[in-house]
């Protein structure tokens, strides 16, 4: 058999088991995979540079199937070149607990580098892979070393790029001329909707030469060899590049090949066969895998063996030209942090006056990257108010590579997508930052880096009715209570400068995702000599002080800037000889984790009254109020007033948290429903 019929051969296996596969599971999306088969053929025998027996080769290329419902076509590709995904995990397809989901998950399936799925969220994370390849190029390699030197792919969708999100990171990847980044557009215009003539005419080819992007078109998706050289010019581009490839949906079955239909159904055993029948393929067998082709697809396991094995020689030599750089990439790629890197912290003293968290963050941020530094990042054009600049460090442009500051512009979710492939690359810890109440436009992002449990840190500012005069579209209300609810999203709301220094450092070795939640207006630094550590802020919520001689009869409770108006008050209570309890409480999600005892030796199970204090929504606190409890919260927008007449209006006085306080102690029993909304 001559070359052209079993690479023919081959990109109708990859069909079939794509189309098989989602039959079997009697859901998923045959379309894109068997559109896109020659692109996969030519991506993964002829173009991508990879080891199958370890997919974690940190000098691999990436590819990002960024239209994750065609998940089928990758599962596919990573049986057939020899990872460990068996014909069997390919008839369990979105199945329970088989590694073959709906959408690629990260950390789930072998060869799978990024989670995809939301669409346009796998193409801004390709550009944060090509980002980190750049800097971590310019730091490590040499004029007669490329240690660092790969690229990123993907296969992008119409859908992909109708998201807002594709807009905002590939005008980033044209500004920052990334060109290690390769994208084939899946170009079959159909939606789920039907035609993207519906909603969808805008000349794409010309949209992305204005974002700065090489663009080339291959009009066969079928001729290998057009595509590879497609590929060859756009590595001789210094621009990201766009091969818009002209595909049909659903190719080869019968009736609904090149329509809607064929996107989101399975299209029936009687079409598949027929497709088959037509592809002069054995029309009733499922799964199949011709001998020859399992050997000619198999060839790449020796092949990415070598690529590696050369590697890992050329490693060696650099090891022993250059072995301080040598040791700190090894350490880098290990996932290790230096050591010492937390030792020594300094304790803030007692400040009356005190910082804004977030000054105190940017501080932080600069003190930890002097120690580590794999720290880089940025914010949405809002780095002076974000307080996230690395002083003395350059920003990341074309010409500057190893700048370890980020201007992502004004794109919050293109932002937080690229800071996720920052982080899925590996070797370094990226951070993003912007205002809280804009957390909503990266939602996705941070939703994405929850769900795959990236190692970034997001840093959200300004974070309550505090931030006064900008008025209720820049004042967060129900944010706070948002990003608590996200599984395996740990949010912090630090109450001073130290326990900001130890949310950092807990985000820095958590290797998940982190939101630090700070204040614009200056907090009061807590004496640490007289009152708790703020290291016990790893424990999400802990005693700051007890005052009265005897046991509480009342807790308060609080994060962020709160947390000194109920210290305030709890003096003031003392005075009046009530027993109080003042409890910092900073996350919620780190005090869930802890046992029962501690818990209940925080929040004393005999200690029904209970108040919590916090310039947000009140929402989820009557967990930890209890049913007798009460929340002075905000449950409504703010208004536009200086800042300390925001709070006092709303309630967040020590008077009314006195009067509250008093009102529970004097009361009976009380619904944990009747919580007090602010007063304006």
């Amino acid at each position: 058999m001559n070359n052209e019929s079993l690479q023919k051969k081959a990109i109708n296996t990859i069909k079939f088991l794509s189309v098989d596969g989602v039959q079997t599971a009697k859901s998923g999306h045959p379309g894109l995979p068997m559109g896109t088969s020659g692109i996969a053929y030519a991506l993964w025998m002829k173009l991508l540079k990879y080891n199958p027996k370890n997919p974690k080769w940190y000098d691999r290329d990436r590819f990002v199937l960024s239209g994750g419902h065609g998940s089928m076509l990758l599962y596919a590709m990573l049986h057939l070149t020899g990872y460990d995904v068996s014909i069997d995990d390919l008839k369990a397809f979105r199945q329970w607990g088989s590694i073959t989901p709906g959408h690629p998950e990260y950390g789930l399936t072998p060869g799978v580098e990024v989670t995809t799925g939301p669409l346009g969220q796998g193409f801004a994370n390709g550009v944060g892979m090509a980002i980190a390849e750049a800097h971590l190029a310019a730091e490590f390699n040499r004029p007669d070393f490329s240690i660092v030197d790969h690229y990123t792919y993907g296969i992008v969708t119409d859908g992909d790029l109708m998201e807002g999100i594709a807009s905002e990171a590939a005008s980033l990847a044209g500004h920052l001329k990334l060109g290690k980044l390769i994208y084939f557009y899946d170009d079959n215009q159909v939606s789920i909707d039907g035609s993207t003539d519906i909603a969808f005419t805008e000349d794409r080819e010309a949209r992305f030469r204005a974002y700065g992007w090489h663009v080339t078109r291959v009009d066969d998706p079928f001729d290998v060899d057009a595509m590879v050289h497609a590929v060859d010019l756009a590595k001789s581009d210094p621009r990201p590049s766009l091969i818009i490839v002209k595909t049909t949906i659903g190719h080869g079955l019968p009736t609904v090949a090149g329509t809607a239909e064929a996107h989101g159904s399975p299209p029936g055993w009687d079409k598949i066969e027929q497709a088959k029948a037509n592809a002069g393929w054995p029309a009733e067998e499922k799964f199949y895998v011709p001998e020859d082709v399992k050997v000619h697809f198999l060839t790449k396991v020796e092949e990415g063996k070598k690529l590696e094995s050369d590697w890992e020689r050329k490693l060696a030599q650099y090891r022993q030209i250059y072995p301080e750089l040598a040791h700190e990439l090894e350490r880098r790629m290990r996932g290790e942090l230096p050591e010492g890197w937390d030792a020594d912290l300094p304790v803030f003293p007692a400040d009356e006056k005190g910082l804004a968290t977030r000054v105190a963050s940017g501080n932080a941020l600069n003190m930890f990257v002097s120690r580590i530094p794999e720290l880089m990042g940025g914010s949405a054009d809002l780095a002076p108010s974000n307080m996230t600049w690395i002083k003395g460090e350059d920003d990341f442009q074309s010409d500057r590579p190893n700048g370890r500051n980020m201007h992502f512009g004004v794109r919050e979710h293109g932002m937080g997508a690229v800071v996720n492939g920052m982080a899925v690359h590996g070797g370094l810890i990226p951070y993003g930052g912007t205002f809280l109440v804009f957390s909503d436009y990266m939602r996705g992002a941070v939703r994405v880096s929850a769900l795959s449990e990236y190692p970034v840190i997001w840093i959200f500012t300004h974070d309550s009715i505090g931030v006064g005069e900008d008025g209720p579209t820049h004042q967060p209300v129900e944010h706070l209570a948002s990003l608590r609810i996200i599984p395996e999203l740990v949010t912090i709301r630090p109450a001073d400068a130290n326990e900001t220094l130890q949310a950092w450092r807990f985000a820095i070795k958590h290797h998940k995702p982190v939101a630090l939640v700070l204040s614009r207006q200056n907090l009061p630094t807590i004496d640490r000599e007289i009152f708790a550590s703020a290291e016990e802020l790893e424990r999400g919520a802990y005693i700051l002080a007890d005052f009265g001689e005897n046991a509480p009869e009342l807790i308060l409770m609080a994060s962020g800037s709160e947390v000194d108006l109920i210290f305030r008050a709890a003096g003031a209570l003392a005075a009046e000889g009530v027993c109080v309890r003042v409890v910092s409480f900073p996350s919620w999600e780190l005090f869930s984790r802890q046992d029962q005892d501690y818990r209940d030796s925080v929040l004393l199970p005999g200690v029904e009254k209970r108040l919590a204090v916090e310039a947000g929504s009140s929402f989820g606190w009557e967990r930890w109020v209890g049913d007798h409890g009460r929340v002075i919260g905000i449950d409504q927008f703010g208004a536009s007033a200086p800042g300390p007449r925001m709070m006092e209006a709303f309630g967040f006085t020590v008077n009314h948290v006195i009067d509250e306080a008093m009102s529970m102690l004097k009361a009976g029993n009380y619904s944990s429903s009747d919580h007090n909304n602010g007063r304006k």
